[in-house]
């Protein structure tokens, strides 16, 4: 938790500003969230509250916003559509009710997973994905924030429209007065900081275009549009249906479970990353594990879907001078402040100032310096990135991420597989072969086309002191070389194996010597 003590006045001023401005930001995305989810905007309201209050406390990186958010919410896309085949003679409302303790319980279950992930301190593994994805990353998840902001600018029935042209013209006419505020919202961002920090622009333009709209009665679409938020009150304890603690239940909510709580731990553990790049200064991931794990559980109690973290609204404040934990903490209680104490004044703010925030947002976050670094990177570092931006953009996070780290990883193996021989006549006439370089499965093909058992003399060294056994596949390929030395009739010794390798050899373990200089390293097995 943060240590009020520490803070000076200026960073209190900047916290809480910052915070006020991503409260605001943050109940539309809340409410959008809801609907993709197929639930009341009150339960992504509720979840971007416990969700962000307890990660600005306990979460590895202050100033991190989590909360409801769209990867997460489109996985429950797909739970409510089981729950709609699995109840097929339910009613509207019940069925509602029946998807949204589906949800619940979901969420609790996901949390549960990500706290125990968190405590296994599996947070590191986060290390593993590539820069080129990271990038990849980044930029897809700004073209993804943008595209999210284009629903609020279609036309009333767009169905009725065929083209994107028609489309653009329709949405022109109708919403010119969206564009107008949109082009204000973004000019007033991107020039105020030149002139004055002291509060932040986006700020700023939340309450003057709010004020300008309201007091001359200015016809635009407005966040009351969006959701009626006059009954919303104080979360309170739920429990999910007893009837959901079935097998034929839980086998649908624990695939989904998973799918979310990855989802989950991987957006908030990139967005951590990105955020170490900005700020220099580094997040623990374990902890924001732990700390979303328990915000998930405890958002499923209390009437709230999992979310994870938010990097439109991270960026947002930590661009606006939110760096401390007081600044998301700020954020969260005043988000439910404000729709439940001031529904009506959150009602009036246009929602046009909020597409022009999240606009200059997604600019901000897009990594333009990675469209130069592609000319000098090399090609498959500019394919990972290329291809994880388009899956995320196109699919899924999740799997752009892993797609991403899988292409980089048999690259990896692709460049290294590689190992060479150095063929020498000791003094006695025996044959030396030389190795240099990894010896595991992608490199086994190469590590036998290094030898010429038929033509070799009677007696063979094999010298791995400038080579390294990797996995069991390596130390098969040395068996099995082994035998056919044997077979030819010829005697063949190992020199400079490690002790571990040793062990791992069966055919091979009589044929090795014992040197003073022996490797220490491991080799990896499946047992």
């Amino acid at each position: 938790m943060f240590d009020i003590q520490n803070y000076s006045k200026q960073n209190i001023k900047n916290d809480i500003l910052s915070g006020a401005l991503v409260s605001v930001a943050l109940v539309p995305e809340a409410i959008a969230f809801s609907f993709i989810a197929g639930v009341s905007p009150v339960v992504g309201l509720y979840g971007a509250f416990i969700i962000g209050l307890i990660t600005a406390l306990f979460g590895g990186k202050p100033g991190m916003i989590s909360g409801a958010t769209g990867s997460v919410a489109i996985v429950f896309v797909a739970l409510g559509i089981s729950v709609v085949q699995m109840y097929p003679e339910l009613g509207k409302e019940a069925l509602s009710t029946m998807i949204l303790h589906y949800i619940l319980l979901t969420s609790i279950i996901a949390g549960l997973i990500q706290l125990s992930i968190g405590l296994m301190k599996m947070g590191k593994f986060i290390r593993l994905v590539p820069q080129p994805a990271l990038f990849g990353f980044v930029n897809g998840l700004a073209i993804v924030i943008a595209l999210a902001q284009l629903p609020f600018l279609a036309p009333a029935n767009m169905e009725q429209y065929q083209g994107w042209m028609a489309i653009v013209s329709a949405s022109l006419s109708e919403n010119y007065l969206m564009y107008v505020i949109i082009i204000l919202t973004m000019a007033t961002m991107h020039f105020l900081p030149k002139f004055s920090k002291a509060v932040p622009a986006g700020l700023i333009a939340i309450i003057v275009i709010t004020l300008v709209t309201y007091l001359l009665h200015i016809d635009t679409k407005v966040v009351g549009d969006l959701a009626d938020l006059s009954n919303v009150s104080m979360p309170s304890f739920i429990l999910p249906l007893s009837s959901l603690f079935t097998w034929e239940a839980m086998a649908i909510i624990l695939p989904v479970a998973l799918i979310v709580a990855l989802v989950g731990l991987i957006e908030s553990l990139l967005t951590l990353s990105v955020l170490d790049e900005m700020g220099g200064k580094r997040g623990s991931g374990n902890k924001e594990c732990i700390a979303l794990g328990v915000g998930n559980t405890t958002s499923g109690l209390f009437g709230g879907m999992a979310g994870c973290a938010m990097i439109g609204q991270s960026v947002i404040n930590f661009t606006s001078g939110g760096l401390g934990r007081l600044s998301s903490f700020t954020a969260a209680v005043l988000l439910i402040i404000l729709v439940v104490s001031f529904s009506e004044v959150i009602a009036v703010i246009p929602v046009a100032v909020l597409v022009g925030i999240m606009f200059m947002v997604s600019i901000g976050t897009f990594e333009f310096s990675s469209l130069q670094r592609i000319k000098h990177m090399p090609r498959s570092d500019a394919f990972v990135l290329i291809v994880v931006t388009i899956i995320t953009v196109l699919e899924d996070l999740a799997v752009a991420v892993i797609a991403g780290i899988i292409i980089s990883a048999l690259v990896f193996a692709w460049e290294h597989a590689k190992i060479l021989a150095r063929t020498s006549t000791d003094d006695e006439g025996k044959k030396v072969y030389t190795l240099e370089g990894p010896l595991f499965f992608a490199s086994v093909t190469s590590f036998n086309e290094q030898f010429d058992i038929e033509n070799d003399p009677s007696e063979v060294i094999i010298d791995f002191k400038k080579a390294r056994v990797m996995d069991s596949s390596g130390a098969e390929a040395i068996d099995v070389l082994t035998d056919k030395y044997k077979k030819a009739g010829k005697k063949l010794t190992l020199r400079h194996l490690s002790a571990d390798c040793k062990k791992t050899l069966h055919s091979a373990g009589p044929f090795c010597t014992y040197e003073e200089d022996d490797p220490t390293y491991k080799v990896a097995t499946n047992v």
